[in-house]
Order: C-alpha cells, then structure tokens, then sequence
C-alpha cells in the first residue's frame, strides 16, 4: 500500500502541477517538520530521504533552509537542483555558487559542509543515482533547456 502512495506521488511531482506544489506549497511544511523532529521526519514519511539544507541567502546574507530529496555517497550528500521542472534555478543552488558553506540536519544531527557541483562522469554517474530514487528528475530534465545541477556535500 505504502509503495503505492510513494509511486503516485513520484508520479504527481513529475507533473508541472506537481513540481510547482511540491517546491512551493509542501517546502515550508516540511521545513517545520524537519526541524521539530530534528530532521528525523519529514512530509514523505521516510519513504524517501529527505534533509533540510541551510544555506546563506547571496542577496540577503540571510540563513535559508530548503528540505530536500537526497542520496549518500560515501561520506558524501548528494542533493540536486530540479526544483520540480521549474526554468528558473534552485535559489539554494545559487547561494552555494556564491558561498559554497552550509550545514545539513540529517538524522537528528546538524553538519556544516562545502558544496561544489558535479561535472562531467561524476555528474553521470550521480545522476543516474539520483534518477533511481526519484525517475521524475528524468521528466523534469526533457522539459528544460538548463542542466539540472548535481551538487555534493562534504561534510567538515
């Protein structure tokens, strides 16, 4: 029953509809939950691997926290810029181009990190793992001129 509530939602995200409710609407839900439950618990019920990202706002100078959908590899997070098919890039992508520091709450514990962007084979090779967890990122790419970004944490 669970994997079917997980593949409708999958399925609904990978609509523009979707895309636009879960980083618009769901985000400020799940950034409370998030921390609440010290990133233990989120909107997708542990069906899938969420973690709150913390980063500092290139404008404003300002803390941000954006919840999402993540992999490990390694001792590496790896977090990508979908922002559900949308044109525009991920705002917190581009506060880690002009600050690449951040912190992640993840399983109950806070870790500052730097970020850099995968490129080339890494990037494939990540991709195709990012895609395994969620295959909307696939339909969100065929919909965009840009190229999604892949980004790495590593931890400090």
């Amino acid at each position: 029953m669970i994997n079917f509530f997980l593949k409708l939602a999958l399925q609904l995200a990978a609509t523009r509809l979707g895309g636009w409710l879960f980083t618009t609407v769901t985000p400020p839900l799940d950034r409370t939950l998030l921390r609440l439950s010290r990133g233990r618990r989120s909107l997708a019920g542990g069906h899938m691997p969420i973690l709150l990202l913390t980063t500092t706002g290139r404008r404003t100078g300002k803390a941000r926290a954006t919840p999402l959908l993540y992999l490990r590899d390694g001792e590496r997070i790896v977090v990508t810029g979908s922002r559900g098919g949308r044109r525009r890039q991920a705002a917190w992508y581009l506060n880690l181009l002009a600050d690449p520091r951040a912190s992640i709450l993840l399983d109950g514990e806070q870790h500052n990190c730097t970020a850099y962007e995968a490129r080339g084979a890494e990037r494939q090779r990540l991709w195709c793992r990012l895609v395994t967890v969620n295959p909307g990122f696939n339909t969100y790419q065929q919909r965009l001129t840009r190229c999604i970004p892949v980004m790495v944490l590593q931890r400090l």
